[in-house]
């Protein structure tokens, strides 16, 4: 019977050592951490386990993520009021980054715990379908806002909550497909130079993810450019009909709303763009460091997007006051729905 390969604690980085000789090779004994016996000569449960700082960081992060959006899922569960399209399709987000969030926490745990091929490939399965059912459900509510807008008259009917089920079906089911792809056999665990940045994913797989969320990217972007086009389009006739000027707070507002759809859509690029972009040229060769860097800011896109798409919500906002203290501010109660919040 062959013996079983050493497993990795990092997904990212073949050799545990690597972040701390900064170029991907065995520790020396310069380092000051310590001279250890060779790796060969030691079982995999007594190799030396040293715990990356790029793996707490990102573990770091999936705590805040997790406990973040677990606070969106939980207002909207328990609101009855919060059952409209829109909220379902934040919910949706919001679920999808709970359980990135949890995804990053668990691989953590597992790869320097457990130390087991099987429970790195279901983690990996699970942080790929909880950020592709992210960028997805991203995707859905740009679709839905869409709608809104363009079929503002018919939009609240049974037809579209029927499409929006529809579309939550098909992105959950897609992102599944996805995540399950590195458990049922899609990884690079038994031929090293089929890796990509982050393993056990495979160059080919991971190309697939950057160049589907290129293509998302781009059907936002066009969608985001019609929006804008309906909101001015709307705010110039209203001008006309009561001959507003230019400097109205209409016109104002209108502009804001405008400002915000361009901060989501650029948040959502320069989250996601490098680390996109650098996995499609870069492979397992390259040093961990630039993959970290890219990673890591990807992330944070879980954290803002709570931020930008659930408590900016007027409704969400008086669920979670209610939540928290018991009362509504009047501030709150009685703020007007504007352009800005499209």
């Amino acid at each position: 019977m062959s013996e079983e390969p050493a497993v990795t604690p990092s997904w990212l980085t073949p050799d545990p050592t690597a972040w701390a000789s900064g170029g991907g090779g065995p520790m020396d004994n310069s380092t000051g951490l310590g001279t250890f016996p060779s790796e060969d000569s030691l079982q995999p449960s007594q190799l030396p386990l040293l715990v990356n700082p790029w793996d707490i960081v990102l573990c770091s992060s999936g705590t805040l993520i997790a406990c973040e959006n677990a606070l969106v899922v939980l207002v909207i569960w328990q609101n009855p009021a919060l059952r409209a399209p829109m909220f379902l399709l934040i919910g949706s987000l919001a679920l999808a980054d709970l359980l990135a969030g949890l995804g990053l926490v668990l691989h953590f745990t597992c790869a320097y715990l457990l130390r087991s091929d099987s429970a790195q490939l279901l983690t990996v399965g699970l942080v790929v379908a909880s950020f592709s059912a992210s960028v997805f459900s991203l995707l859905a509510i740009t679709i839905d806002r869409y709608l809104s807008l363009y079929y503002a008259l018919t939009y609240n009917s049974e037809r579209t909550a029927a499409f929006t089920y529809t579309m939550l079906v098909l992105l959950w089911g897609l992102s599944l497909c996805l995540g399950l792809l590195p458990v049922t056999g899609v990884n690079c665990l038994a031929e090293e130079v089929t890796c990509s940045v982050v393993r056990p994913l495979t160059k080919n797989n991971i190309a697939v993810l950057s160049v589907s969320f290129l293509l998302l990217f781009g059907l936002m972007l066009q969608l985001y450019v019609q929006i804008c086009k309906i909101v001015m389009r709307h705010a110039h006739q209203i001008a006309l009909q009561h001959h507003f000027l230019a400097a109205t707070p209409h016109y104002v507002t209108t502009r804001k709303g405008v400002s915000t759809l361009a901060i989501i859509l650029g948040t959502f690029a320069a989250c996601w763009m490098p680390f996109t972009v650098y996995s499609l040229i870069a492979d397992y060769t390259y040093p961990p460091l630039y993959t970290y860097a890219t990673l890591v800011p990807a992330t944070y896109n879980s954290v803002i997007n709570p931020v930008i798409y659930a408590f900016r919500n007027q409704e969400i906002q008086k669920a979670l006051w209610l939540v928290c203290c018991g009362c509504v501010p009047a501030s709150v109660a009685h703020r007007a729905r504007t352009p800005s919040d499209v």
